[in-house]
This record gives C-alpha cells, structure tokens and sequence, in this order.
C-alpha cells in the first residue's frame, strides 16, 4: 500500500504529514475567523448562537460522506475502483442533499429548532436562513474530499494544500465583502462564507487531480491482481465508517440540546463555538494523522513503530501548545482580541478551554489507532469505539447539566473530554490483536 519500504523516517512521515496538517490548519482558521466577524456585528450573542445550531446541523448533516476520503485512499487503485467509488460518492451526495432541503421544511425545521433544541425564535429564524445557505455545504464536502483521497495516495499531499489554501481565499473575500457592503445578519454572512469556500475548494481540487485520474483511467487491470472492487465490498468496508462519523458528529446537535436546557445557555451557545475553533485548531493537526496511518503504515504494518513514536511527539507538542494559550494570557487576547468576544463571554470560555487542553493528543490517538484498523479492513471496531464515546457524552451531558445544574458550556467540555478517553480506552484492545506481533 506505501512504497517507502523498510526506510521509513520520522523525517519522511513529517514531510509527508505537514502538507496535509497545513490543510487541516487553513480549515481550523475557518471557525475563529468567522466567528471573529460575526462577533464584530450586530447582535452577536444571538447570531454566535444561531451559527453554531447551523453549524451543528450542516455537520450531522454531511456526517455520511465525511470517511469518504479514508476509502479513497485506501481503495482507488485503478480504472475500476475509481468508477465504482466515485459512483457510490456520487449517491451518498445526492442522498445528504435531500436530507438538508428536509430539514429545511417549516414544520420539521420548527420541530427541530423550537422544540427539540428550545431555541428562542429570533435565534431560530436566524438559523433557519444559515442552514439554507449551507445546503451546497455537505455535497461539496463529499467531492473535495473523494479527489482528496486519490491524492493522498498517490502522495500528491502538497496538492490538497493548495486547494484548502483557495478555500480560504473564497471563505475570506465573501466574508470580508459580505461584511463591509451586505446588511445581512453576521450568522448569514458565515453560512454563505464557508458554502463559497468550500466551493472554490471543490474546483480547485477537482482540477489539481486530473493528471491522477488520466493515470486511473489507464489502469484497467486491478492493482495487485486482486479481485475487482464491487459495490458489496464498498459497503461492508465503508459502512461501518460512515457510522463511525455520524455518531461523532451527531453528538454535537446532542450538545446542543441538552445546552438550550442549561442555566445560561444563550452563553453557552455563543462561546461554544469560538472555544471548539480554537481546540480544533490543535486538534484538527491530530486528525491529520489518520490518513497518513492509512497511506504509510503498509499492508502489513510494518510501519506501525515508526509512525506510533511520530505520533506520540505531535500529541506532546499539540497539547503543550494548547496549554500554551489555555492557562497564560494569551487566552484573553485571543477571545477578546481575535475572536471579538466581549469581556465577559471571554473569562465565561477560559474553563471549558483549560478543562479540553489534552484533547487534541486524544485525537492523534484515536486517528493512529483508526488508521491501524483501517490499513487492516476491520472497520467495525471504530464504530463500536465512537458509539461508546457517544453513549459516555450523553450521560455525562445528563450528570452534569441535568443531574448537577452545571452551566451548559462546562457540561459539554467535561463530557467531550472524558467521552473521547473512552474511545481510546476502547481500541487498545481492538488494535492489540493487529499489533501484537509487530512489538
């Protein structure tokens, strides 16, 4: 699967990795930048709070499609994997788009936001023209993120930097025009910003992989003499994945009920977000990792060492960053300076920052432990993980905010937190048996 043979360094697993942690760089400035401009405009604790619901749903959302990128790179290998993959991408599309222009009917959209959620109705009005913004926002998603894939194999990772890098120049100039010559509300100015951004991506890398796909095209026979990939295969590999993903980020929209049932929701609403783009600035360079796993590891995990200790050195540096900003002045600066927020939302987002510090060596866990499983096909245990790392959020949501009284923000940090080490906990075991013999 890798063509690096036994030589494997440090050096050349960070060469291959900084490309694709400076796309996952570029997408985490999305969320501070945005929230920084709707910050900066009218009503901003109800329109922060309105981006986030959107925000939410937009992400459960496009849930299905996300793990596409992992089947790319580990299944398009020819002529015949890249047409069966790009059809069944192709359907996943159609199908997440219908489910946003459901959502977005008046009845299941009041039931949602009103009822289920609890939302104020100026908050709910605000989102409801957010989500309709957002409809092209799941779709494209899945494209991107195919042809991504196909890139990545073929160690074509500086490419899916450029393209993220065009992606934040069409987020940024709509943000940035819509801001100084729209009247539009600040919650609408972000929605059409990350839909125009991603867009732009889309093209980008649509036209950045074509040399790759004249190569596919070319190769009928399939790769390794194998049998050739069906629509069976694609299912029983990638459902478990796409479950895995829906589970992870239906949680949010889970969060954000139980918060809009919390003492000073609208509070917690409106920092949530700006403290989950901050963390996931450190934590999106842990995600990174996964595909990296997935493309170096080889087939037979003979890189497993190599890329364990590579990970163990990024977790320490991620959360020391964090930390960083978490417990020194910089905190401060950051909300009040960068993100707009004002005094007192500020000192209101310290805790559950401080309480989420090691959250980002979590995730360059759980992304090494995948990309062991994933190397291997055995998928279903990454499913298995993540819903135990959703059962243990809910209950923690339930201790905590329901049970305890606690403010809703510091309920949800505390239960991501612990949810998240749940799932790590879980695939020890689950990658031991993988792993036994290369020790």
């Amino acid at each position: 699967m890798t063509d690096h043979g036994s030589d494997l360094t440090l050096k050349k697993i960070f060469v291959f990795w900084l490309p694709l942690a400076g796309t996952w760089l570029i997408m985490s400035v999305e969320g501070p930048f945005l929230a920084a401009i709707v910050a900066r405009m009218p009503d901003p604790k109800y329109n922060l709070a309105a981006y986030g619901v959107a925000f939410a749903i937009a992400l459960i959302v496009e849930a299905p499609i996300i793990m596409i990128l992992s089947a790319a790179t580990s299944l398009v290998r020819d002529q015949q994997s890249f047409r069966k993959l790009r059809n069944f991408t192709y359907a996943l599309n159609l199908g997440i788009t219908a489910i946003m222009f459901l959502i977005l009917i008046p009845a299941v959209f009041d039931f949602l936001t009103l009822k289920l959620i609890g939302l104020p109705e100026n908050v709910a009005y605000l989102t409801h023209g957010a989500v309709v913004l957002l409809i092209p926002w799941p779709a494209a998603i899945g494209f991107r993120r195919f042809y991504q894939g196909i890139m990545i194999r073929r160690h074509a990772t500086r490419r899916v930097a450029y393209a993220t890098v065009v992606r934040l120049i069409g987020m940024g100039t709509t943000a940035l025009v819509l801001f100084h010559y729209s009247s539009w509300p600040g919650v609408h100015v972000g929605a059409a910003s990350l839909s125009a951004g991603v867009l732009s991506e889309v093209l980008a890398t649509r036209w950045m992989v074509s040399p790759f796909l004249r190569r596919i095209i070319n190769e009928t026979q399939p790769a390794g003499g194998g049998a050739p990939l069906g629509y069976r295969k694609i299912i029983r590999f990638y459902y478990p994945l796409a479950l895995t993903s829906l589970l992870t980020l239906g949680v949010h929209p889970i969060v954000t009920f139980f918060i809009g049932r919390s003492p000073m929701a609208i509070e917690s609403l409106a920092v949530l977000p700006v403290v989950n783009s901050l963390v996931f600035i450190f934590r999106g360079l842990g995600l990174s990792f996964q595909e990296v796993g997935i493309a170096l590891m080889g087939d037979e995990l003979e890189h497993h060492i190599v890329l364990r200790r590579f990970a163990t050195i990024l977790g320490i540096c991620l959360v020391l960053g964090l930390s960083l900003v978490a417990f020194t002045p910089a905190s401060t600066f950051w909300f009040e300076t960068v993100s707009g927020l004002s005094h007192a939302l500020a000192q209101f987002a310290l805790t559950p920052l401080k309480i989420l510090a090691l959250f980002p060596a979590l995730a360059i866990w759980i992304s090494f432990q995948r990309s062991i499983l994933v190397t291997r096909g055995d998928t279903v245990p990454v499913t298995v993980a993540t819903a135990l790392e959703v059962v243990v959020i809910v209950f923690m949501l339930g201790l905590t905010i329901q049970g305890l009284g606690w403010v809703g923000v510091l309920g949800a940090a505390c239960s991501y937190f612990i949810g998240r080490l749940g799932g790590n906990v879980y695939l020890i075991f689950s990658t031991r048996k993988h792993t036994r013999r290369l020790q």
